[in-house]
């Protein structure tokens, strides 16, 4: 194999590159120069007892901190109950659904839902997944207020995304309504977005 002038120029280079990288990735840098050790012999017996108490009110805390963060865990544990359990976000939203129906069913005069549609489900922070279904029916002015008061007492977090009322018919007084209910589900129902790769 001959080497020409081009391959040549391009060795110095890279080993004057190789030089360069060297000096940098091996040169000390002062940032640990000069900092003494915990524990090393030319400490002060001073220096050495203000560390020791230092640990001690940081080991002294130690029990006080845990018992915060199993309260936290256990409020959150508590709060969790709340996510509609499902295997899949469509599960989910159709048990949403189903408590949309029992609700309008479960009033001093029932609420008969008569269209739904199903939004898309999506992220609701880093941890938590929403499902939304949208819900069509008619009914009074008292019965849509006894209806959403009833839909904040249930166990399951639910929250109205959206409310349209319509007018009412002179007749009976009756309302057409369009509601839509969010509920949150754990993230892993929520499907990951794929990159897309250009």
């Amino acid at each position: 194999m001959i080497m020409t002038d081009r391959d040549r120029k391009a060795l110095q280079l890279l080993g004057g590159a190789l030089v360069v990288v060297a000096v940098i990735y091996f040169w000390p840098d002062g940032s640990t120069a000069g900092t003494p050790v915990a524990g090393v012999a030319g400490d002060s017996p001073a220096l050495v007892e203000q560390r020791l108490e230092r640990v001690r009110r940081m080991m002294i805390q130690v029990p006080d901190k845990e018992a915060a963060l199993k309260a936290a865990q256990t409020d959150l544990a508590s709060r969790e109950k709340g996510l509609l359990q499902a295997d899949t976000a469509p599960q989910a939203q159709a048990q949403l659904f189903q408590i949309l129906r029992r609700v309008g069913r479960s009033l001093p005069q029932p609420i008969d839902i008569r269209a739904n549609e199903i939004g898309q489900a999506k992220s609701f922070g880093d941890d938590y997944g929403e499902v939304s279904v949208s819900v069509v029916f008619d009914c009074g002015i008292e019965q849509l207020v006894n209806y959403l008061a009833d839909l904040g007492a249930q166990p399951e977090l639910l929250a109205t995304s959206e409310l349209r009322v319509g007018l009412a018919r002179e007749k009976d007084k009756v309302l057409p309504v369009q509601l839509t209910v969010s509920g949150l589900v754990p993230r892993k129902l929520i499907p990951t977005k794929k990159a897309v790769q250009f």
